[in-house]
């Protein structure tokens, strides 16, 4: 009863922040109306939302942030590389050292799986599945980042009808990684909040990252500090279905302490004690699976 009752808040929260941004306010007596709850279950809604910034309560009602993107808006691949470029680089090589060699790994569509993608390029006989055109085309370079020659890890690349981001999404996507099972999935992600859990303003696109996170063993979610309370169209996993979350020393000590109440390993790029565990670390995997 709860899960459900969780999932009608998301799902609550999700229609009033489209409201809220697509006319630009709303008053809590038209929500009332609209989603047929109570005033008390729209001003806690408020509440929630405002704490992770996605919105501003004004007497009576709320309004959109200033400068925060529309819930639907995709950016594309070159405007989204432009941001936190040096978190994006610290991050991917924390992540980097979670990936043995001859291991079968999973990157989404997204920059900053694209940066981790360029240290994966590498690590000798790995298996790389992707649904990012731009991911496949650093690994197929077969170079490390200095230049040096590699062997080249074996790239799966999904197929699919292509976004602005450059992923690859659709029936052909879904049914090309429902057949398949990496030991790690790198997820780059739109948004990820504690109420939305990871969200992405792609309907399609939402469809297959909840492919891959069903057929990965663990699920990694890469992510700078800016992601933290951007909340996208359509939520495609909780929290409680990520692993790891690598990040950077950017985040926000109260988000920190609200993640650590999650069951998942926090890792913040660049600080000291706070390195990813060693992914033959039978004690961790022992940890996780309860």
């Amino acid at each position: 009863m709860a899960e459900r009752q969780n999932l009608l808040a998301e799902q609550r929260r999700a229609l009033i922040l489209d409201e809220v941004r697509r006319r630009g306010g709303v008053r809590v007596n038209e929500l009332t109306q609209r989603l047929g709850v109570s005033d008390m279950t729209v001003r806690r809604d408020l509440d929630a939302l405002a704490r992770l910034g996605a919105l501003e309560k004004v007497h009576g009602g709320a309004v959109p942030v200033e400068g925060t993107e529309p819930t639907g808006h995709e950016p594309g691949f070159e405007e989204k590389t432009g941001r936190e470029p040096a978190a994006k680089e610290e991050i991917a090589r924390a992540a980097a050292s979670l990936v043995t060699p001859g291991s079968a790994v999973a990157l989404s569509g997204g920059t900053t799986t694209y940066a981790l993608a360029r240290v994966l390029a590498g690590v000798p006989d790995l298996t790389v599945v992707t649904n990012s055109v731009r991911v496949a085309d650093v690994l197929h370079t077969g170079r490390a980042p200095d230049g040096a020659e590699a062997g080249g890890p074996t790239v799966v690349l999904t197929g699919g009808v292509r976004t602005p981001s450059d992923s690859l999404v659709g029936p052909v996507a879904d049914r090309a990684i429902a057949a398949l099972h990496f030991d790690l999935l790198f997820l780059g992600v739109h948004g990820i909040s504690a109420e939305a859990g990871l969200s992405t303003p792609n309907l399609a696109e939402a469809e297959t990252n909840r492919r891959l996170v069903a057929s990965a063993r663990r699920v990694v979610v890469v992510a700078d500090h800016t992601k933290w309370g951007t909340v996208g169209l359509s939520s495609f996993a909780s929290l409680s279905e990520v692993d790891v979350l690598v990040t950077d020393a950017g985040l926000p000590a109260v988000t920190r302490a609200e993640l650590s109440e999650l069951p998942l390993r926090l890792v913040v790029a660049g600080e000291e004690g706070s390195a990813p565990p060693d992914t033959a670390d039978e004690t961790y995997r022992a940890s996780r699976a309860g």
